[in-house]
C-alpha cells in the first residue's frame, strides 16, 4: 500500500528515505535511517521491527540481502511484507512477499531502490526509479522529491492519496531532516511545501545544533541574543 525510495549519496555520505501511500501517519510506520550505516522501509502489512533490525545487520557487516533475511526469518507474516535497504556501500536488497497486493514490485541499483505495491502499475516504480536516476547533480531530498513526484503522474497508489515522509541523515544519531505529511488531500504537495522550509532553515541551524564534533553546540548567549536581534526579534535570555 506504498511506494518509497531508499538512498545513499556517496559523495556526501547521507542516507534517505522517501515515501509516499493512501494511509494514515506513513512516516511513523515505514522508513529507517541510521548514520553510517543505512536506510531501509518496511511497508506491505508494515512490521516496525524490521526496520531496525536490518539496520542492526547492517552495522554488523552484513550485505542488505542478508540483514534482510535475517530480520524476516522469524516473521510468520514475512509473505505480506515488502522490505528493502541499501547500504554504506551502496549495496541493494529488497524483498517483496508472494501475497503482497499487485501491482507490487522493485527497481534496484548502486545506491538507490524504488520498491512499491498496492500501485496503480508498474510504471509507477519504473518512473519514479527512472526520475531518480536522472538527477544525479541534485541534492538527495531534492532529488528524492522529484522521484516520488514522478511516480505519483505516473498513477500512485491505486487507492488515492493521504501521507508521505522524508528522511535524510549524514553525521548525527537523528536525522537531519525529518519531515511528515500524516494526512493531507495531496501529501506530496505538502511535502514539498515542508522541504522548502528546510532548506531554507537548516543552513543557519545546522551551525549552532550540538553535534557528534561539538556535543553542546552554540552556548555564548550575547552571539545568539545579537542573531536574534539581527532578525528583529526582542529576545533575551535570563540571566
Amino acid at each position: 500500500m506504498t511506494w518509497s525510495i531508499v538512498a545513499h549519496d556517496p559523495a556526501s555520505g547521507a542516507f534517505g528515505v522517501a515515501v509516499t501511500t493512501c494511509a494514515f501517519a506513513v512516516g511513523a510506520s515505514c522508513p529507517f535511517v541510521r548514520s553510517g550505516v543505512g536506510a531501509v522501509s518496511t511497508q506491505s502489512m508494515t512490521n516496525r521491527y524490521l526496520g531496525p533490525a536490518i539496520l542492526d545487520g547492517l552495522e554488523a557487516g552484513m550485505a542488505p540481502a542478508d540483514a534482510i533475511a535475517k530480520a524476516l526469518d522469524p516473521d510468520e507474516g514475512r509473505h505480506l511484507r515488502q522490505v528493502h535497504a541499501v547500504d554504506a556501500k551502496g549495496r541493494t536488497a529488497v524483498w517483496t512477499g508472494r501475497n503482497c497486493v499487485e501491482w507490487c514490485g522493485e527497481m534496484t541499483g548502486p545506491h538507490v531502490s524504488v520498491a512499491g505495491n498496492m500501485l496503480a502499475g508498474a510504471p509507477v516504480v519504473e518512473t519514479t526509479f527512472a526520475t531518480y536516476a536522472a538527477g544525479a547533480t541534485l541534492d538527495l531530498p531534492v532529488r528524492m522529491m522529484a522521484a516520488l513526484d514522478a511516480g505519483q503522474a505516473a498513477g500512485g497508489d491505486k487507492r488515492g492519496r493521504q501521507s508521505a515522509a522524508m528522511l535524510v541523515t549524514t553525521t548525527e544519531d537523528f536525522p537531519d531532516l525529518n519531515i511528515r505529511v500524516d494526512d493531507h488531500a495531496d501529501p506530496l504537495a505538502e511535502l514539498r511545501r515542508l522541504l522548502a522550509i528546510w532548506q531554507g532553515s537548516w543552513p543557519a541551524r545546522r551551525g549552532w545544533a550540538p553535534s557528534r564534533a561539538n556535543p553542546s553546540g552554540a552556548a555564548d548567549m550575547d552571539a545568539i541574543e545579537a542573531a536574534w536581534i539581527a532578525q528583529g526579534l526582542d529576545l533575551r535570555f535570563r540571566r
